[in-house]
């Protein structure tokens, strides 16, 4: 049996593996020849004190026993086995069908926008000339939205399934194994790429397919069963079990299904802006001062606050980051954070959204799938036509957006396509606008500095989740309506980020094979 133990070290001790496990030993009472083998196992940053801590979580096997080291990915080859399909390649997708390949199952992968090395072009296009792809851009195409959104991998979600699986998983297929150790870990959007592409060459080199620029137009079902798909208006294959992977973005899914009466419900989500702060003023009020500390990364910061009987929370935190342009349509404007993998931008980013639901919104009606959609759609509408009809944004300085006067200047910002001065309380919804103003003042006082014009708010941030539910039952992880159609992941919402959407993807897969040998 190895035991844990909990050490406190300083940020310059952190590089200090004799010192780490001298103080492990010591605190364990233990002696170096009591051991066979130790790693630190969690780490995180301690900065509630003005003397900033690391915490060590450290494991230690008695002398004798043999550190055991399973293999995280046990692939069989699926060239000749039952085929599944696979609608998206998103982290939801592409763990299915990993998890197909373990489980014996053949996976076909259909992705309605390009690899992950061609999307690039395409995103250089929204970001140099504002050019909108439908089918390729930082929501859809390989990898889905976390490949080019930051890579960050922390979930709350540690009963929805085998988070270590799915952390092993990318360490296997190429990320750094600290991801397993730090207690927020990100791979960041320069290194994703390479992982995602190990992952669909593995799916492939097992029997599995994955195809791009396919994209789902139509599905059969007969008898509240499954039959098969259409892609791309055209080519129609046959499949018993279907997995739905396919992001909180793909709305034509959302009106495809409602068209063929498989039902879908409205969801609460979140909606608000991007607020962006010059990272050194964020690690100077979290670090107490010690803004230049050479062992401390960048610094983040997560805040929640009840306003007028909504919450109101930071999305989506991206120390040394960048905000991206992430519509997925020419007539909307919509922004995400990302960070490369130092983290070593001089802007931290955030989300700061509204959490609302169906019956908050002005236009609900009872049993309305939409109505959270129209709204997420409304403001996007509203924000790309205030800020010029361009991939440009509308953005204010934080207190003059409080205060409600147009700012004047504006220090640089990350956002490449450029940003044109409004007042956003003429543009978000009063619900939205409201309450973030009074988040911000509160924000203020838990956070000494945050509150301040240094501050450039970008909207909107609306993409935060699925508007949408597409129900499912709790058992099987069916569609409570269609036998053999699992919705899954994000766009389904059942998840909340990469790490909740790859589980949600081992886990409809793992229903799949039970319902199978039933």
């Amino acid at each position: 049996m190895s035991q844990l133990i909990q050490i406190t070290i300083l940020p310059e001790q952190q590089e200090d593996k004799d010192f780490i496990l001298k103080r492990g030993l010591e605190k364990a009472m233990l002696k170096p020849n009591d051991i066979s083998d130790w790693r630190i196992r969690k780490r995180s940053i301690d900065a509630r004190q003005k003397k900033i801590k690391l915490n060590l979580q450290l494991e230690f096997w008695d002398k004798g026993e043999t550190r055991s080291k399973i293999p995280p990915f046990i692939p069989q080859h699926v060239h000749e086995a039952k085929e599944i399909g696979i609608i998206g390649a998103g982290p939801a997708g592409l763990y299915a069908a990993l998890r197909a390949i373990e489980a014996g199952l053949k996976p076909i992968v259909f992705e309605r926008g390009k690899d992950v090395r061609s999307r690039r072009r395409d995103l250089a296009k929204i970001n140099k000339e504002q050019i909108v792809n439908p089918e390729s851009n930082y929501c859809f195409g390989e990898g889905g939205a976390g490949t080019y959104s930051d890579g960050k991998l922390y979930t709350r979600s540690k009963k929805r399934g085998n988070v270590l699986k799915a952390m092993e998983w990318f360490v296997h297929f190429g990320a750094d194994p600290d991801i397993l150790v730090d207690a927020h870990p990100h791979i960041g959007t320069n290194k994703l790429p390479k992982i995602i592409t190990a992952m669909r060459e593995a799916i492939i080199e097992f029997g599995g397919e994955v195809h791009f620029e396919s994209k789902l137009t139509d599905i059969c079902v007969e008898h509240n069963e499954i039959k098969g798909i259409q892609i791309n208006e055209a080519q129609w294959f046959n499949f018993s079990e279907v997995v739905l992977a396919t992001g909180h973005s793909a709305r034509d899914i959302f009106y495809l299904l409602h068209e063929k009466e498989i039902k879908i419900e409205a969801k609460p989500f979140a909606l608000g802006v991007r607020a962006e702060h010059p990272q050194q003023l964020i690690n100077q009020i979290q670090y107490h001062g010690d803004d230049e500390n050479p062992f401390l990364p960048p610094a983040s910061y997560s805040l929640v606050e009840q306003v007028d009987g909504l919450g109101v929370y930071s999305f989506c935190m991206c120390p040394g980051g960048i905000i991206a342009p992430c519509a997925t349509h020419h007539e909307e404007v919509v922004t995400n954070g990302w960070s490369p993998s130092k983290r070593n931008n001089p802007y931290a980013n955030s989300g700061i959204v509204v959490s609302v639901a169906p019956e908050d919104l002005p236009n609900f009606k009872e049993n309305d799938p939409f109505v959270c959609l129209d709204f997420q759609q409304e403001v996007e509408k509203s924000c790309w036509e205030a800020a010029g009809k361009t991939q440009q944004i509308p953005a204010q300085r934080m207190i003059d957006f409080v205060e409600g006067r147009v700012s004047t200047d504006f220090p640089k910002t990350s956002y490449q396509p450029g940003i044109v001065a409004k007042d956003l309380n003429e543009i978000l919804p009063p619900l939205i606008a409201k309450r973030l103003k009074k988040a911000f003042k509160a924000f203020g006082r838990k956070m000494k500095g945050y509150y301040t014009n240094e501050a450039v708010l970008h909207a909107p941030e609306s993409r935060t989740s699925s508007p949408i539910l597409i129900p499912r039952d709790p058992t099987t992880l069916e569609h409570v309506q269609v036998k053999g159609f699992y919705p899954c992941g994000e766009g389904a919402g059942y998840a909340g980020g990469i790490i909740s959407a790859a589980i949600d993807g081992i886990n409809c897969v793992d229903k799949i094979f039970e319902n199978i040998q039933q």
